[in-house]
């Protein structure tokens, strides 16, 4: 991320021309400050943006914890050139780093407000992910991978401790359906062209988000309950569904009510094209029947856990309902996948949600498998896989 540097030059000189009297500064609640080598850098997290500072930018960051004057500014730095405390206060607004009393705060910077209890470690992390840029292809990756195993061997994939007495275990028998299940379940990349029935996406969607039934909490409201675990049963998970191939339903985007088990439509149209550049190029996604953007409204949570560690149980409850996802879509005889990589803001965009309020946290999908299935997941890795007998 590039960033401007913020300096300040001394001189005692009086300052120059006026500027509007009624006008204050107070520094934004959503900095965050850190050092890259030898550059201290101060960021505001809701915005994005980010400055270069000496360490004088903290002082003066200081002295603005609530609204003051420009005068009151000028009166307290005699020491510094007018015109560079001119010059530094009109760069920190810009950067937002500092509020000006006659700007209105961003949009993000409303809505972040809520998360008060939560910030800064979670509002941090939150922001500092969004809109990453991904490998653009499989090819690219495993290049990548290749040659970063050259350069660091990959770390062992399991933790062994050899002078430890050891109790041997009977490995668990296969027979049954769920364990058949558990072991079919593959991320794929490639998919048939046949459709999606109707009733396997039903299925898919109800025993994944709908819910199963509730508890009534006396004083307090009813409690969802759904197959998925959740902190305090309080589902801050919600599915968008954004359907291309699914036979006896129009393509478009569709929000799932898990409470009425219906699909509210909220646009017409779907294709591949547009899975792929919802899905950060990944091309292998397009010819998917659906894909599923789970988004979580984080004042669910936020109303009961006022802590920054509960950001955490949001993103594992995303990742149980995709596990639930997969397995279910698997037991199915469909084809699922799920993906981290996507287009955060033009996702957002295209649901009507603020990405700070509500925000997209995770991606799955799905299609029917293509005929020769034995291998179809495996995409264009060329890996062997070793089964255990």
């Amino acid at each position: 991320m590039k960033h401007s540097t913020v300096t300040v030059a001394k001189d005692p000189s009086r300052p120059r021309g006026n500027r509007a009297s009624h006008l204050k500064y107070r520094r934004s609640p959503f900095l965050v400050c850190y050092w890259s080598g030898k550059q201290l850098l101060i960021e505001n997290f809701a915005t994005g943006q980010r400055i270069g500072a000496a360490p004088l930018a903290i002082t003066v960051l200081n002295f603005f914890d609530r609204w003051r004057s420009l005068r009151e500014f000028l009166s307290q730095f005699t020491e510094y050139q007018a015109a560079s405390l001119h010059d530094s206060l009109d760069l920190l607004v810009k950067h937002s780093i500092l509020e000006r009393s006659d700007r209105k705060p961003s949009p993000n910077e409303r809505a972040m407000q809520s998360w008060a209890p939560w910030n800064p470690a979670a509002g941090f992390f939150h922001f500092s992910t969004r809109d990453v840029e991904f490998e653009a292809g499989l090819d690219e990756e495993f290049t990548v991978l290749r040659r970063l195993a050259r350069i660091h061997p990959k770390p062992s994939p399991v933790k062994r401790y050899p002078r430890a007495k050891k109790v041997r275990l009977d490995w668990p028998k296969v027979g049954s359906e769920f364990p058949r299940v558990l072991l079919a379940r593959r991320t794929w990349r490639r998919f048939s062209k046949q459709p999606v029935e109707l009733a396997a996406l039903g299925a898919l969607l109800g025993l994944t988000w709908g819910v199963q039934g509730w508890i009534d909490i006396p004083r307090v409201g009813p409690l969802a309950i759904r197959t998925s675990p959740s902190g305090g049963s309080l589902h801050p998970i919600e599915a968008y569904l954004l359907a291309r191939n699914v036979r006896g339903l129009r393509p478009g985007l569709y929000h799932y009510d898990g409470a009425a088990h219906r699909l509210d439509m909220l646009r017409h149209g779907a294709s591949s094209r547009q899975f792929v550049r919802y899905l950060e190029g990944q091309w292998w996604f397009g010819g998917a029947s659906f894909v599923v953007f789970m988004t979580a409204v984080f004042e669910r949570t936020q109303w009961k856990y006022d802590y920054p560690r509960a950001y955490r149980a949001v993103l594992m409850e995303a990742g149980h309902l995709c596990q639930t996802f997969c397995l279910t879509a698997t037991w199915l005889g469909l084809a699922p996948f799920c993906t981290i990589a996507f287009k955060d803001s033009l996702i957002e965009q295209a649901l009507g949600v603020d990405g700070v309020s509500e925000s997209v946290l995770y991606a799955a999908g799905a299609g029917t498998p293509p005929p020769d299935e034995t291998q179809a997941h495996l995409g264009t890795m060329g890996a062997q896989v070793r089964w255990r007998r």
